[in-house]
C-alpha cells in the first residue's frame, strides 16, 4: 500500500544547546560537554488529510516547547550519575538548569522525543505513524529511534 512521508527538522541552528556527560564512559564523553542538538522527525501515513497533508508542519509548536524545556540551555544528568547531588546543587544555586533523565545518549534523547510525540498524537487522536526520530550532535552523526 502506498505511503506518504514528511520530515520535520529542528536543526543545530534552532538553539537546543545543552550539556551532558556519559559518566561511566571510558573516554572524554565522561566529561561535561555540550552541543546544539538537531532533531529530525519522520511521519508517514497511507492517506492525506483534508488539506492533502500528512501533518501540518505548523502544528509542531507542541514539540518546540517541549524541546526548549528539555534541551535549551540545560544540563542533562543521569539519575544514576554518582555526582547527581552536586549537579542538583548547581540547579538550586540557579547556576544551571538541570534536567534529570533516566539515561543519557542521543539514542535515548531520540526515544524520549518519540514517546513524547506518540503520547501527544494519542491524546489528540492524530492518525499518523511516527516512523522515526533522529537526534544529532553535529552534522557528522545522528542516532535514531524507530516505532514498531
Amino acid at each position: 500500500m502506498p505511503k506518504y512521508k514528511i520530515t520535520k527538522t529542528f536543526g543545530h541552528d534552532s538553539g537546543y544547546s545543552c550539556a551532558f556527560r556519559q559518566w561511566n564512559a571510558k573516554s572524554n564523553c565522561s566529561k561535561i560537554h555540550g552541543y546544539s542538538l538537531g532533531f529530525e522527525i519522520n511521519l508517514i501515513s497511507h492517506q492525506l488529510d483534508e488539506n492533502n497533508w500528512v501533518f501540518n508542519f505548523g502544528d509542531f509548536n507542541f514539540l518546540k516547547k517541549w524541546l526548549r524545556d528539555n534541551f535549551d540551555h540545560t544540563l542533562l544528568i543521569a539519575k544514576d550519575d554518582p555526582f547527581k547531588e552536586k549537579f542538583l546543587e548547581l540547579d538550586n544555586l540557579k547556576i544551571a538548569n538541570v534536567v534529570e533523565l533516566d539515561e543519557i545518549s542521543c539514542e535515548k534523547f531520540a526515544e524520549m522525543t518519540y514517546k513524547f510525540i506518540f503520547k501527544h498524537f494519542q491524546e489528540h487522536k492524530i492518525d499518523v505513524v511516527i516512523e522515526s526520530v533522529y537526534v544529532s550532535e553535529h552534522s557528522g552523526n545522528k542516532a535514531g529511534f524507530f516505532g514498531d
